[in-house]
């Protein structure tokens, strides 16, 4: 039998941010209507810092798709030419346990992390919402900034990082792709002031984002912290706002953001709203006044992966794209043709 090997370019090609969109509504809906098998990634710290490996295994019962991502975290590449996270997603389908995709990791984690964000921010921001703040200039700044376009028509970008050159740089590139003048503000609180929309993708280990500079009836999508010692938001932001999460079980097991304010005695588990999906299928709340705040703690879950990979093989194989191998399939050392 064939599969497909899908590189980064092909990836891009066949999940654009508008369909990647819907791909996740429909993972998220499975995921709420219960039709999701998920264990809890496991993760393998490397020694001397923090690099992990993560395995990420999941089954989608209404695609009939059975997978794994294998990804590499590395922090320390931001900046590099190398993104932060390498790997790739293998997918199976579930009458014989067939190989049908290996895919590119980098680039469906970078498009479905911010699609997710996307889904979110539609659901949950005010209609009028249209001045974002995206602190953090690598990948996921980038994809957010599509996924944000996609949802929103956006009236004014402000984008902080460091280092200084990073960031100017990505407001440039940015400027020129979208048509939209992305600023560069001085200080994380310089972008955030009077933002409805923004979007945390760093690297950051503490809080990059107060709560004390976030205006009453923002949304805001927190995605680089993904470990139960790391955030990118403080207490008071949390507890002040309705949370939200792509799994609970995994909000509850890994989101610094979550749990180090629940440690202090700020919130606990009756905080979580609800999941994304139980939104989506009417089962939990979605915004109910223009002046909250909502958050969506966005850690990434392996059915995502699965979806967009099973996504992008189905149109591979329709428009008869991407590179096809002979791996696996029958009986070693039969002579049968597929």
């Amino acid at each position: 039998m064939k599969a497909l090997i899908a590189d980064q370019k092909l990836v891009t090609e066949l999940l654009p941010m508008d369909e990647a969109i819907e791909v996740m509504r429909s993972a998220l809906t499975m995921l709420a209507g219960g039709d999701v098998m998920m264990p809890l990634r496991q993760m393998i710290a490397l020694p001397g810092g923090d690099r992990v490996l993560g395995l990420m295994p999941s089954y989608l019962g209404g695609l009939e798709a059975v997978g794994v991502k294998v990804i590499a975290a590395f922090p320390a590449n931001f900046g590099t030419e190398y993104d932060t996270h390498q790997g790739v997603v293998l997918y199976f389908d579930t009458e014989r346990g067939l190989l049908r995709a290996i895919v590119d990791a980098t680039s469906i984690t970078a498009i479905r992390t911010a699609a997710v964000s996307g889904l979110v921010t539609d659901l949950l921001a005010r209609p009028d919402a249209g001045d974002l703040a995206i602190i953090g200039a690598g990948t996921q700044a980038h994809t957010h900034l599509q996924a944000m376009m996609a949802v929103r028509p956006l009236r004014r970008v402000r984008v902080y990082s460091v280092p200084a050159d990073s960031v100017a740089a990505f407001a440039e590139r940015e400027s020129r792709l979208t048509g939209l003048t992305v600023e560069v503000a001085a200080t994380a609180a310089e972008a955030v002031a009077g933002a409805d929309l923004i979007c945390t993708t760093t690297t950051a280990t503490e809080p990059v984002v107060l709560g004390a500079w976030v205006g009453a009836g923002a949304h805001v999508n927190a995605v680089g912290a993904y470990t139960p010692a790391t955030r990118e938001l403080d207490s008071e932001l949390v507890a002040g706002a309705r949370l939200y999460a792509d799994r609970r079980e995994s909000l509850l097991s890994e989101a610094g953001e979550f749990l180090i304010p629940k440690g202090e005695g700020l919130i606990g588990d009756e905080h979580i709203v609800g999941e994304i999906g139980e939104v989506l299928l009417g089962k939990a709340p979605g915004r109910t006044s223009p002046g909250e705040i909502t958050l969506f703690k966005s850690l990434g879950i392996a059915i995502e992966d699965l979806a967009a990979a099973h996504h992008v093989y189905t149109k591979a194989k329709e428009r008869e794209l991407g590179t096809w191998v002979e791996i696996g399939g029958r009986h070693f050392g039969s002579a049968a043709e597929d």
